[in-house]
């Protein structure tokens, strides 16, 4: 540890995803999901079709994130093993970027599973499923991300080795 001019350790903080900032990407995404629909069919004439593996590749990341999770808790908590600096760090941003982007995507196809019902159209029905379950898959990786995030944190009193 390299020691600042007054002697003094570097003493810094970071506080965890707020809640506020995930919500607000999810309301970003929901709107956005929305709009897509009635948008692209007057632009192009035709909405675009959800295949099984969008939803499917959002499931996967969750299942990479909560296995990342898991590993780095038991790491942390449970054996007391430290991170090496660069890992923590990387695991942190990881787990923030994907609970950003888990709420968007996962707002955006629940958004755009919501502008199907009622329709008529013939493919309403399977847009309408496909883009749950992609909403669920975005659902679960904000979760999965924010345990990585929570798996991270040291108590205070980790800090010191003594």
């Amino acid at each position: 540890m390299t020691q600042h001019p007054g002697g003094d350790a570097p003493q810094g903080s970071l506080r965890p995803t707020p809640p506020a900032a995930v919500a607000a990407w999810a309301v970003v995404g929901l709107a956005l999901g929305w709009l897509l629909h009635p948008l692209s069919e007057r632009l192009s004439g035709t909405a675009p079709v959800v295949s099984w593996p969008q939803p499917l590749a959002l499931v996967l990341v969750a299942a990479i994130l909560g296995g990342t999770a898991h590993a780095t808790w038991r790491s942390v908590h449970v054996r007391r093993e430290r991170l090496e600096a660069h890992q923590a760090v990387n695991r942190l941003v990881l787990a923030r970027a994907c609970a950003y982007v888990g709420a968007l995507a996962g707002g955006g196809y629940l958004g755009y599973a919501l502008s199907w019902i009622g329709s008529e159209s013939e493919l309403a029905d399977q847009r309408l499923v496909r883009s749950a379950v992609a909403a669920v898959g975005g659902l679960a990786m904000v979760v999965t991300a924010l345990l990585l995030e929570r798996a991270c944190r040291v108590r205070v009193d980790d800090d010191d080795p003594t």
